[in-house]
């Protein structure tokens, strides 16, 4: 495994701005807690800067767990702006549905339970797409979804470096495939494409094509 960034980095940023919202902070203890992988504060932080400047009418997330990222995509959609959780699992969405509803954020706001590859093919002219379901399955969803994105669309997508392995050249089944995900990503004429070195590494896409 290596370290994406210096743990004194992520410190001293984090100390810049420590976070206020009871609702995040909340999300963040019960991760710690249970041992569920979030986008940390700083990941938020860069998916709601996007947000802004995006202005997003739909966001469709894949892979939502109780919702932490969506709460930070929320928290910057406009009014007119719409997002949708996917997970698989009830549970976390219907936590992800309560976090919401004691916010005003609950209108912004779509849930959906089922498989995030079947359940994102129902929307059309996606904005932005964040995925973040099992790893192995990143290059499916992409090549599922593209045909479903809006002219200009943004594509993130969270643990693109995952762990280190990706340039350590190990052969598990998710590592595997987030590295065809990245190759593809980066070859496709569709997509211009980058990583950020932020916490596990963050892919963002730009759409360059109508489909």
């Amino acid at each position: 495994m290596i370290e994406i960034t210096d743990p004194r980095i992520d410190k001293y940023i984090m100390g810049l701005a420590p976070e206020s919202d009871s609702l995040l902070l909340e999300m963040e203890k019960k991760a710690k807690a249970s041992g569920f992988p979030i986008v940390d504060p700083l990941v938020g932080r860069l998916l709601y800067l996007l947000t802004r400047l995006k202005q997003p009418a739909l966001i469709v997330e894949m892979g939502s767990g109780f919702g932490y990222s969506a709460y930070w995509f929320a928290k910057a959609l406009s009014i007119r702006g719409k997002i949708v959780l996917i997970d698989k699992e009830e549970a976390h969405i219907s936590h992800a549905r309560k976090v919401f509803s004691d916010s005003d954020l609950f209108d912004r706001a779509e849930f959906r339970v089922g498989d995030a590859l079947q359940v994102a093919r129902e929307y059309q002219g996606i904005d932005l797409l964040f995925i973040d379901i099992d790893k192995h399955q990143y290059l499916d969803a992409v090549m599922a979804i593209t045909p479903m994105l809006a002219k200009n669309a943004l594509v993130i997508a969270d643990n693109s470096l995952w762990h280190g392995n990706v340039a350590e050249g190990i052969t598990d089944r998710d590592t595997v495939g987030i590295d065809k995900f990245n190759r593809h990503m980066f070859s496709s004429n569709d997509f211009f494409t980058s990583i950020i070195p932020l916490r596990d590494g963050v892919l963002l896409a730009y759409k360059l094509t109508e489909s």
